[in-house]
């Protein structure tokens, strides 16, 4: 399956220290030149550690920036509401079958769903990063704690909360 991405998730997992699990959960992962301008470019401008993060990555070869050009979208994804690296993130996953697409914001994910598209937010990729044992429930504890307390990650804390107590419940096979 190839996974696809917006700024949103990669920049997110950066701050946490947890962007290797990307590669980890679905090895190579693929964004777009808006997204690499956005992460990498203005990132490295205003001096965001993301953007050197995320540049070791693509050195790494865990990340790959496709190019897009805007103007070859079709009108229906060029002409949705939302910025220009959610349109292309979802331009690029339409174009692989059963592909995945990491989007945050909600409108972009009701797009990219309405074309029935897989997707996952970055609270998904750590859930599911739990489930396949890369991290313990007590490591999640922790990322969902910074979540909360960092203002540049905009994911509710309700949200979090509520998947730590959902976690919390279920079964393990193994010790956290």
């Amino acid at each position: 399956m190839k996974v696809f991405s917006n700024a949103g998730p990669l920049m997110a997992l950066c701050k946490l220290g947890q962007l290797d699990l990307l590669y980890r959960l679905f090895g190579r992962l693929r964004f777009s030149t808006s997204v690499y301008q956005e992460v990498v470019i203005r990132g490295s401008q205003r001096g965001y550690p993301d953007a050197v993060l995320i540049k070791l990555a693509l050195q790494r070869k865990q990340l790959v920036v496709l190019d897009v050009i805007y103007d070859d979208l079709p009108s229906d994804i060029a002409s949705l509401p939302i910025d220009a690296g959610e349109k292309e993130a979802i331009y690029l996953a339409t174009r692989v079958p059963n592909s995945l697409v990491l989007l945050d914001d909600l409108k972009a994910r009701e797009e990219a769903k309405a074309r029935k598209l897989a997707v996952k937010v970055t609270i998904g990729v750590l859930v599911q990063a739990y489930r396949n044992s890369l991290v313990t429930l007590g490591e999640i504890d922790t990322i969902f704690e910074a979540i909360i307390a960092n203002d540049d990650i905009r994911i509710a804390s309700g949200l979090c909360r509520g998947v730590l107590k959902q976690l919390k419940s279920e079964p393990r096979n193994h010790k956290d």
